[in-house]
């Protein structure tokens, strides 16, 4: 039996907890929309869950990027990440104040930043790491294990369509 328990699948079968429905009207057609409710909802309930930590959900994301890809560009990290170039080079100013990440000149291209986790930002990411998993629980234990897998699945085959016209 799979390690998700029997109250969350329970309360999958039993009906969503959402707000009263309303008419979406076009709005039900919009991916971006439904996407952007629910990214929406579980960033400000994470924020909420980093309150006093002087830490942004973003900064939790660049720093998991850079752990996951050492020596990874700053263009790269603003590219995967989402982020504005601008805004980021103040975000990795904060994550080098904190010891978590360090920029270097990349020794490939020396116009270039390769960035890499500390051992501090490792624990710091571990930490946030769990309260982000947290945060998710209630949505991702509701869902069986193959259906959050596919899902995870179509949300990077959207991610990479998003880029499609650049390559052509």
């Amino acid at each position: 039996m799979s390690p998700r328990s029997s109250v969350a699948r329970r309360a999958s079968s039993a009906g969503s907890t959402a707000p009263e429905s309303v008419d979406l009207g076009v709005l039900k057609d919009m991916l971006g929309f439904r996407l952007r409710r629910i990214q929406n909802h579980l960033s400000k309930n994470f924020a909420e869950r980093l309150a006093g930590r002087d830490i942004k959900p973003g900064e939790f994301s660049a720093l998991a990027l850079i752990a996951a890809n050492p020596g990874i560009s700053q263009i790269q990290l603003a590219t995967e990440g989402g982020f504005d170039k601008a805004a980021l080079v103040v975000l990795l100013d904060d994550l080098e104040r904190w010891g978590w990440a360090v920029r270097r000149r990349s020794t490939a291209d020396r116009r270039r930043h390769a960035l890499e986790i500390t051992p501090k930002g490792e624990k710091a990411l571990a930490e946030l790491f769990a309260i982000g998993l947290a945060n998710e629980a209630t949505v991702t234990d509701a869902l069986a294990e193959e259906e959050l897998a596919n899902l995870y699945a179509v949300l990077d085959r959207i991610y990479g369509l998003c880029f499609s016209d650049d390559q052509a």
